[in-house]
C-alpha cells in the first residue's frame, strides 16, 4: 500500500513569537527559518507582513530554499474591497509562496470582534483567497476557533470551511484556538469535515491549553487532516501550541504513522532533531526543557537502581526509541554509559572523519562530558565544538596568546554633567615573537575587551578583519552566589557564515573572554592560518 503524504506548517516566527518572554530579531528570524528549511518543514510562516517593522523587513526576500515561505494575516475588512485593504496588499507584496488568512469561524466572534453579518464574513474569505490566487499565491485559510465555532454553530462553522475550500484555498485549518478541545472531540469534528471538505485539503492547528495540543493533532490526522500547524518545542501564546519536534518523532519512528505516511523529514535530518530543538532554544536564550519528548536531556535518562540495571543490559527495556535515531543520547546517572554514536554523529556533522573505534573518540566524549559538567553546552555552540576537537586531536597551532587583559568600568559625569558609564580593556597579547599591546574603550566591558583583542594581531590581522559580533547572550547556569554563568556569542565575517562559541566561568568578563579567543581561532582555522 503506497503511504499518503503528511504536511508540516511551522509558525514558531509568528504565532510562536506571542511566547511570554520571546523577542525574536530579524537575525533569530533568519536562523530559525534555515533550522527549518533544513529540518525539511513544508512550510514556514515568517509572520505578519505589515503588522511591524520586523516582519515586513523579514518579508522583503524569501527566506527558504526548499520551504514555502509563508506570509500570514487577516481576510479583507468588513465594508473594504480587497483592493483598498491595506492588510491584504500587504500580503500580495511581501516575498511569500504562500499566504495564510485567518478567518473567524465562529459566529459569535463575526458579531461581537468583527462586527459585521455572517454573510459579509464568508464574503470575505472568499474574495480574500480569490485575491492570492490571482497573483498566483497557494493559500491557507485558517479558521480561528473553528471547534468552538462548531460546537455553539455547526452550519456556520462548516460553511467558512467549505467557502474557503470552494474559493480554492489549498489547505482549510481548522483551529482549536482556545485550546480547551479534547482529542475524541477533534475526531468527532473532524470526521464531520472531512465528508464536505476533502481529507486530503484539510489541516489542524491546536493549541496546548488542556496538555492535549499533540494529541489532537494525531488525533485530527486518524480523522483524515493531512497538514499539521505547530511550533518548534511547542512555543506559543499562553500553555503554547502543538510541538512539531514531538509530532515530528511520533509520526517518524511510531509504526501507526510510519508505515502510512510521510514527511518531508528525512530520516537524515530525524537524526538532527535534538540539535534543532536545542539550538532554538540557544537563539532565545531559553533554558531547554530537560524533559521534552525525544530530545530533552533527560528523555533518555535513567537513575540507578532497578531500571539501570535492566537499561545496561537491554537498553530496549526503558527506552521506546533509540535515542541516536533523533540525535539525542542514553544516560544512566551513575555510570554516565554509552554516547559514542551521538558523539560519531556530531563530528562528522561538523567536519571531523573519525571511523568508529579510533580511540580519539573516547578522548573527546570525555572531555565533552566533563565541559559540560562545569556547564558548557555544545548544541548551540559548534564553533567552540570544532575548536575543542581540533585542539584534541593537536590541530590547533599556538596562533596567539593572551598573557594578560584588565577590564575597567568608570561611571562619572561627562563634560554635559549627564551620569555615564565608560568600559575600557587592555590586552597583551605575544603572537610568535612579537608582543602586542591595544586598548579600546567600548559600548559596556564586553565589547571593549572584544575590541581590544582584535585591536592588532600582528600577522593574523588582515583574517579577521571581518569578523562582527553579531549576538551576546548570558545565561546564568547555577543560581545563588557562587552562581556559575554561560556566555554565548555569535560571530559573522564578510563571507557572511556566522558561528557561535560558549565560555563559562563564575566571571561573566573571563567567560566572555573564552567565547571571544574561541571565535577568533575558529575564524584562523577556517581560513587556513599557519604559524
Amino acid at each position: 500500500m503506497s503511504r499518503e503524504r503528511l504536511y508540516l506548517f511551522d509558525t514558531t516566527l509568528r504565532d510562536g513569537a506571542q511566547t511570554t518572554g520571546v523577542d525574536f530579531s530579524l537575525d533569530d528570524k533568519r536562523a530559525v527559518a534555515a533550522l527549518l528549511d533544513r529540518l525539511g518543514i513544508d512550510y514556514v510562516e515568517g509572520g505578519y507582513p505589515g503588522a511591524n517593522p520586523l516582519d515586513t523587513a523579514f518579508f522583503s526576500e524569501k527566506r527558504t530554499k526548499s520551504a514555502k515561505f509563508t506570509a500570514f494575516g487577516m481576510t479583507k475588512r468588513a465594508g473594504r474591497s480587497v483592493s483598498n485593504d491595506p492588510g491584504i496588499s500587504a500580503l500580495l507584496e511581501a516575498r511569500a509562496d504562500a499566504i495564510c488568512f485567518v478567518a473567524k469561524s465562529w459566529d459569535y466572534h463575526v458579531r461581537v470582534a468583527l462586527e459585521t453579518t455572517l454573510e459579509e464574513n464568508l464574503a470575505g474569505i472568499r474574495d480574500s483567497v480569490e485575491a492570492a490566487l490571482a497573483k498566483g499565491r497557494e493559500v491557507i485559510v485558517d479558521c480561528e476557533h473553528f471547534f468552538d465555532g462548531y460546537k455553539a454553530n455547526p452550519d456556520y462553522a462548516l460553511a467558512c470551511a467549505k467557502t474557503a475550500y470552494e474559493a480554492g484555498a489549498r489547505w482549510v485549518v481548522l483551529c482549536d484556538t482556545n485550546g480547551g478541545t479534547l482529542p475524541h472531540e477533534v475526531t468527532e469534528i473532524v470526521t464531520a469535515v472531512t465528508a464536505a471538505v476533502p481529507g486530503a485539503q484539510v489541516g489542524i492547528h491546536a493549541h496546548d491549553d488542556c496538555g492535549c495540543a499533540v494529541a489532537n493533532s494525531l488525533a485530527a490526522v486518524e480523522a483524515g487532516a493531512r497538514h499539521i500547524q505547530g511550533t518548534l518545542n511547542g512555543l506559543g501564546e499562553r500553555c503554547g501550541n502543538a510541538n512539531l519536534i514531538t509530532l515530528i518523532g511520533a509520526l517518524k519512528l511510531k509504526e501507526l504513522y510510519a508505515s502510512r505516511f510521510d514527511l518531508g523529514v528525512t530520516e537524515e535530518a530525524l537524526g538532527e532533531l535534538t540539535h534543532v530543538s536545542r539550538q532554538v532554544d540557544e537563539i532565545l536564550n531559553r533554558q531547554p526543557n530537560r524533559h521534552a519528548p525525544f530530545v530533552g536531556a533527560s528523555a533518555f535518562a535513567t537513575k540507578a537502581g532497578i531500571h539501570a540495571s535492566a537499561v545496561l543490559k537491554d537498553p530496549h527495556t526503558y527506552e521506546h526509541v533509540e535515542p541516536e535515531i533523533v540525535g539525542n543520547a542514553r544516560k544512566v546517572l551513575v555510570s554516565d554509559q554509552g554516547g559514542q554514536s551521538n558523539i560519531l554523529a556530531e563530528l562528522k556533522r561538523c567536519g571531523f572523519s573519525l571511523e568508529k573505534g579510533d580511540p580519539r573518540i573516547s578522548r573527546v566524549l570525555d572531555e565533552v562530558k566533563r565541559k559540560e559538567a562545569d556547564g558548557f553546552a555544545f548544541e548551540g555552540a559548534d564553533a567552540s565544538f570544532y575548536v575543542l576537537v581540533k585542539r584534541m586531536l593537536g590541530e590547533v597551532p599556538a596562533f596567539f596568546e593572551v598573557e594578560r587583559f584588565s577590564v575597567n568600568v568608570e561611571r562619572r559625569y561627562n563634560a554635559m554633567g549627564e551620569l555615564v558609564t565608560a568600559s575600557e580593556a587592555i590586552v597583551k597579547v605575544r603572537v610568535g615573537d612579537e608582543v602586542l599591546i591595544s586598548a579600546a574603550e567600548g559600548n559596556g566591558p564586553v565589547n571593549a575587551l572584544d575590541v581590544a583583542l582584535r585591536k592588532d594581531l600582528g600577522k593574523y590581522q588582515h583574517l579577521i578583519r571581518d569578523l562582527e559580533l553579531v549576538d551576546y547572550k548570558v545565561r546564568i547556569y547555577q543560581g545563588g552566589s557562587d552562581a556559575v554563568t554561560r556566555v554565548l556569542i555569535e560571530f559573522t565575517d564578510a563571507s557572511g557564515e556566522r558561528w557561535t562559541t560558549i565560555g563559562v566561568s563564575a566571571n561573566i568578563i573571563d567567560a566572555s573572554f573564552q567565547a571571544l579567543t574561541d571565535s577568533m581561532i575558529y575564524k584562523l582555522l577556517k581560513a587556513g592560518a599557519a604559524l
